[in-house]
């Protein structure tokens, strides 16, 4: 299929977007400029009939502003302190800025808890099936404001492929700061080339990965990314790493146009999510 009608055969997509993404770099408040862009971005997917999920990350760095904190907190219960304000804010934006395009977000918020216990796994898919069922996008992010162990998901790449598998999508837009997979470190290496597409992740790919991040505000790395990846495209899901610097490459992707990279799916009808979430 040609590339630029591969993505309009899609009919399910969760869209992540992290901390930094989300923030002016200066002073580590919401841009909300660019949040009204990407909310405009998502509502047009929806006229279009397609399912919309968002996972964003921020209510950690959204709480730290309002609390008058200049640095992220190390502090599990200062960091948890920060998420009981940061998210009703950061909901709040969203829930203001989609009613303006006409679409309505509901809030759920997961634990890894959540995926690893079959009848509260069963729930969360009930309820994210209702909610598209009914028009209505959900908005994701980590119940970090009472738990420890959810903060290590790697902010939100592993929890949008989760939730990707969960609700059976056909595609996985992880927004980052990066044009996508290269063959090396792009920031310390001017030869590196961007991978457009991976057909198959095999020990090769998995090695460009670095665990590294260049924000105070965000926490995951491209080793998150490719752990992402291993999830959604077993799951059989294609998932795409694109710059989320400008936000309207989420309907170039949808064009076939963009600059990123595509993670083809590969099902594994052996690979079960509890499983893989205790592994690791």
């Amino acid at each position: 299929m040609e590339k630029k009608d591969y993505f309009k055969q899609k009919k399910r997509v969760v869209v992540k977007i992290g901390s930094a993404a989300l923030h002016h770099e200066a002073t580590g408040r919401l841009n909300l400029g660019k949040v009204e862009r990407l909310v405009r971005e998502l509502c047009d997917i929806r006229n279009q009939g397609i399912d919309v999920c968002l996972v964003s990350s921020g209510a950690i760095a959204v709480g730290r502003t309002v609390i008058g904190l200049k640095e992220r907190p190390e502090n599990i219960s200062t960091k948890q302190a920060c998420a009981a304000v940061g998210q009703s804010r950061l909901m709040m934006t969203y829930q203001k800025m989609f009613s303006e395009y006409h679409q309505t977000a509901g809030q759920i918020l997961m634990t890894k808890g959540t995926m690893l216990d079959n009848v509260s796994r069963k729930n969360a898919q009930n309820t994210f099936e209702e909610l598209f069922r009914l028009g209505i996008i959900p908005v994701v992010n980590e119940n970090d404001t009472i738990s420890t162990y959810e903060m290590q998901f790697g902010d939100n790449d592993t929890l949008s492929a989760l939730v990707a598998s969960l609700v059976g999508a056909d595609l996985l837009i992880l927004l980052s700061d990066i044009d996508g997979l290269f063959t090396d470190d792009p920031h310390s290496n001017p030869d590196a080339e961007l991978i457009q597409v991976v057909d198959e992740l095999d020990e090769r790919v998995i090695s460009m990965a670095k665990g590294t991040t260049g924000s105070d505000v965000g926490t995951g790395g491209m080793e998150t990314k490719l752990t992402a990846a291993k999830i959604a495209t077993r799951s059989g899901v294609d998932m795409v790493i694109a710059n989320g610097e400008d936000v309207s490459i989420i309907h170039q992707i949808f064009e076939g146009e963009f600059v990123g990279t595509l993670f083809r799916e590969h099902r594994d009808e052996d690979f079960y999510i509890a499983d893989f979430i205790e592994r690791n």
